[in-house]
């Protein structure tokens, strides 16, 4: 008994040395991330901490201030860690190789688990895919684009004005208007305007959908935050306790619409169409369908019908530029007309005025069009003041501010320069944010207060590069930074050119302006279901 009392014990205390090694003195003593401050005591011992924070909805002004208190480099748990600085940082990580890993298949994937240039986890996958694409989404394309021109005067000219115009005096919901013609825009751009959405002329059924597209949200933590506590609940037959069953209801319900999209497109392609028509061309739609069709290695004839694997790799892939494309830039927007409308900003919003309509006299006069017509992309591109709104909204409310998880390769250094920690692991969880990137005070001073100036020189030009350019991340940055930013900007720029021509606005209620703090940072929204109530008068 005394020879299996001693066996036992020893067992015992050699287990509890292994726990107590593997738990509590390598993580906290012994690995490199030791090196690097914690940015809650809890941190280098479980990611209880962390994940709390995320799920309570308080991550992005909880990182921030640990960065503010403990430099640009901290420990958020045993094997993750935040970067906010640019050299040894997101120049280091987004730049270098680093892979994304199962936070983005798990949550982006679509049509069961179709991958697309968002989810790929592999940088060669998604490299060989964005060469197929990126060209329709560069400056010069779209600028030059008569598909463009034409979503432009049907959906901004003709659909978005009307709406205001008709609006019960002058008010409307400024979230849900943008978020409408957002969503048509992208869609018009992708599979045709004439397959595409009017969710613009058709309030209610834009609203529904931006209500069923943002009540998900939340749920994705399971997915990406503890995809294996998910996965067990699920094999119990309890997984609709973490995420209901109504979630994946709605998620079919969009993945259904966005394929009905694509096949009125292949449609169009199919009918001879879209080879005709501004209006029926779908432009992203199309020149990656092109593209996946020369790499079948049959024999088959050119535009033959798709295969159900290429139908659906269609529809992941489109289905994730249009919820890129629509949901952040409809964000941003309502957060640029709020701030344009607020009474402190007055003055701003009337030298915007003049700059557009002095554009949209000289334009007319140049090119003999009606002046209630909008210039071209370009011209309204180069606008300085314009250009400087813009800029400074994606920096202040950052449609997605949360950190862009990234893991780390073997024996990897982190950290600005004289202060890197080397000798990181593979298997790291390094996370970087545009809302703690933006809030650099030494690159941009008062970064809490909305400046437009600091885009623009002493002579009113743009003033957008150096140290501002370096920290600027409303995009992303590296080899798989945001593909459609060029359309964002653009169709941001044409809504903003086509409204403040045209009229002047003023806040009814903000109540609901609140950011949620998240990956994502719509408005949260009051109590009786509204975000941001404007006045438009007409000029």
């Amino acid at each position: 008994r005394m020879l299996v009392s001693v066996v036992l014990g020893a067992t015992i205390l050699c287990a509890s040395s292994i726990v107590l090694y593997r738990f509590v003195i390598a993580p906290v003593f012994i690995s490199p991330l030791s090196k690097i401050p914690s940015a809650h005591p809890t941190s280098s011992l479980s990611p209880a901490w962390i994940l709390w924070i995320r799920w309570c909805g308080r991550e992005n002004a909880t990182v921030l201030a640990a960065h503010e208190r403990l430099g640009p480099l901290i420990r958020l748990g045993p094997n993750e860690i935040s970067v906010n600085c640019v050299n040894g940082g997101i120049r280091t990580v987004y730049t270098g190789g680093f892979e994304k890993g199962e936070w983005y298949s798990n949550a982006f994937s679509a049509y069961g688990g179709v991958h697309n240039m968002f989810s790929m986890e592999k940088r060669d996958v998604h490299s060989a895919r964005k060469r197929m694409i990126s060209n329709v989404y560069a400056k010069s394309s779209l600028q030059a684009s008569p598909a463009v021109r034409e979503i432009s005067d049907t959906i901004l000219c003709r659909r978005m004005l009307s709406r205001i115009a008709a609006a019960p005096e002058g008010v409307l919901e400024a979230y849900e208007l943008f978020s409408a013609v957002t969503l048509d825009v992208v869609t018009a751009y992708i599979y045709g305007l004439e397959q595409g959405s009017n969710f613009t002329d058709n309030p209610e059924i834009g609203a529904k959908w931006l209500h069923d597209y943002k009540s998900r949200q939340p749920y994705l933590f399971w997915l990406q935050e503890m995809p294996n506590v998910f996965q067990l609940f699920s094999k119990l037959g309890l997984g609709r306790w973490l995420i209901p069953e109504w979630v994946g209801r709605k998620s079919v319900a969009i993945e259904d619409q966005c394929l009905e999209w694509c096949d009125a497109a292949e449609a169009a392609i199919l009918s001879g169409k879209a080879a005709g028509s501004a209006r029926y061309c779908p432009t992203v739609y199309g020149q990656l369908r092109g593209m996946l069709k020369k790499q079948e290695k049959s024999t088959e004839k050119p535009n033959n019908k798709l295969s159900q694997e290429q139908r659906l790799d269609l529809a992941s892939e489109m289905l994730d530029h249009l919820a890129a494309g629509f949901d952040t830039s409809g964000i941003t927007l309502t957060y640029l007309a709020w701030e344009l409308s607020r009474p402190c900003n007055a003055a701003i919003q009337s030298a915007l005025r003049k700059e557009l309509v002095a554009l949209r006299l000289d334009c007319s006069t140049a090119t003999g069009e009606s002046a209630t017509s909008l210039p071209s992309p370009k011209d309204i591109d180069e606008l300085p003041l314009l250009h400087a709104i813009v800029m400074e909204t994606l920096r202040l409310h950052a449609a997605i501010p949360g950190g862009q998880p990234r893991i780390t390769p073997a024996n990897t250094t982190l950290g600005p320069p004289g202060a890197e920690v080397h000798g990181i692991p593979a298997g790291v969880r390094v996370v970087s944010a545009a809302h703690s990137l933006h809030r650099n005070p030494e690159v941009f001073p008062e970064p809490g207060c909305w400046r437009p100036e600091r885009w623009l020189d002493e002579k009113g030009g743009v003033d957008g590069g150096g140290e501002k350019a370096r920290w600027f991340w409303a995009f992303g940055s590296g080899g798989r930074m945001c593909v459609g930013s060029n359309l964002a900007i653009l169709e941001m720029k044409g809504i903003v050119a086509a409204i403040w021509s045209d009229f002047e606005t003023t806040i009814v209620d903000d109540a609901g302006m609140e950011h949620v703090d998240g990956y994502l940072a719509e408005p949260r929204g009051s109590s009786d279901g509204s975000f941001l109530r404007l006045r438009c008068g007409k000029i």
